[in-house]
Parts: C-alpha cells; structure tokens; sequence
C-alpha cells in the first residue's frame, strides 16, 4: 500500500490563509492524501475544493491546548460537522488527566463521540506531556470510548511521535482502536518507521516531501 492512504495532509498554522488551503487541497488532490487535516474556520472552504474526491475533510477540537470545558468542545464540533468536516481530532483536557480525573476524561470523548454521530474520531493525547503509565491509561480509555484513534500530538508542544510512544499505545490497544502518530514527521523514512510500529494514520505536513521520496 502505497503511503499516501495513511496520510492526513495538515496545515494548522495559525497564519494560514485561504491559498494556503487552497495549495493544501490541490496537492491532497494531486496525491490521493486520505484527508487534508485544517483549523475549524477552514473547514467549509476544503469541502468545498474537495468535492467530488474522495479526500476527506478533518479538523481539531479544543486545539492545540485541550483546555477548553466540555461544553465548547461540543459546540466546536456541531459547527465543524455543519461546515462539512468528516473526521475531528479533539484533544484531551491534559490537566484533568494530570489530576487522574478520568471520569472528566472519559465524559469529554463521549460527548464528542456522540456528536460527531459515526464520523471518525481522533483522540489527541500530547505524549509530550505524559509518562508511560499515562499513555497507557489514555490507550485503555481510548478502547473503553470506542473512538477510532488515539493520536500522539498536536505539532505544538515540546516533541510529536516518538516511535517507543507507538509502540506503548500499539501494545495495549485492542483491536478496534488505530493509532494516529503526528508531530515532527517530515521524511519517508520517519513515516515508514511509525507505520512499522503501529500507525495507521500519519499526519504531516511534510506530504509532498515524503511522496517525493517514495516515487525515487
């Protein structure tokens, strides 16, 4: 399988303009990426650049802190549903983790869980932040939720993917749940290396780069 169906073409830059979305899309086109990953206000332009492909739309939740309460999470996601989006990578209220309240954490992924009403769910962790025994818990209450991925990062804390992170999720997920791995991935082999150890799902903004060192 080609690498360019494990791809999430991303720009979630906060200066991003509308040729930046634009360029985004015509290279997802291009290249056949699974989905151009965009900030909420982008969302409707991409729908709309998108149509008639089968490039799917995903966008972020409580982006990039995850701080926000449950409640505007909720509505940040009717909104991006009704602007057109097909997937969503929420992040996790990391502080509430910190304070082992996973109850919060789990009431927060179903809300948006049942929200998105079947759409693919990404559940964006920040390894950056967490130590082995939190990854492993966030793994477990990934497979209780039963959303589609956990994803490592968002591409703004101190570090993304890291390989033994994958390798922790990939061991105590079950067999439903896939791993999104993001954050610091801009070549082949990086990407390769992530999919060998458990990624299903690689979000980059390297693509037209990693592509170009495929077909070498």
């Amino acid at each position: 399988m080609s690498i360019n169906s494990y791809i999430d073409h991303t720009n979630l830059k906060a200066y991003a303009t509308k040729e930046d979305i634009r360029k985004l899309c015509d290279e997802a086109k291009k290249y056949h990426f699974e989905s151009v990953c965009v900030n909420p206000c982008y969302v409707e332009l991409a729908k709309e650049l998108l149509e008639g492909t089968n490039v799917k739309v995903c966008t972020v939740i409580g982006f990039p802190l995850g701080a926000t309460p449950i409640a505007v999470k909720e509505y940040e996601t009717i909104v991006a549903q009704e602007s057109g989006a097909d997937e969503f990578d929420m992040v996790i209220n990391i502080g509430a983790l910190k304070d082992k309240d996973y109850d919060y954490i789990k009431e927060e992924i179903e809300t948006i869980r049942d929200t998105v009403g079947g759409k693919t769910l990404k559940v964006i962790v920040e390894t950056c932040y967490l130590d082995e025994d939190e990854i492993i818990k966030m793994t477990e209450i990934c497979n209780e939720t039963f959303v589609n991925f956990i994803k490592t990062s968002t591409g703004f804390g101190t570090h993304g993917a890291r390989l033994e992170d994958i390798e922790i999720m990939n061991k105590h997920k079950n067999e439903v749940l896939e791993i999104k791995a993001s954050g610091g991935i801009k070549d082949l082999e990086t990407a390769t290396k992530m999919i060998e150890a458990g990624a299903t799902r690689i979000g980059t903004s390297s693509g037209v780069k990693i592509m170009n060192e495929e077909v070498k």
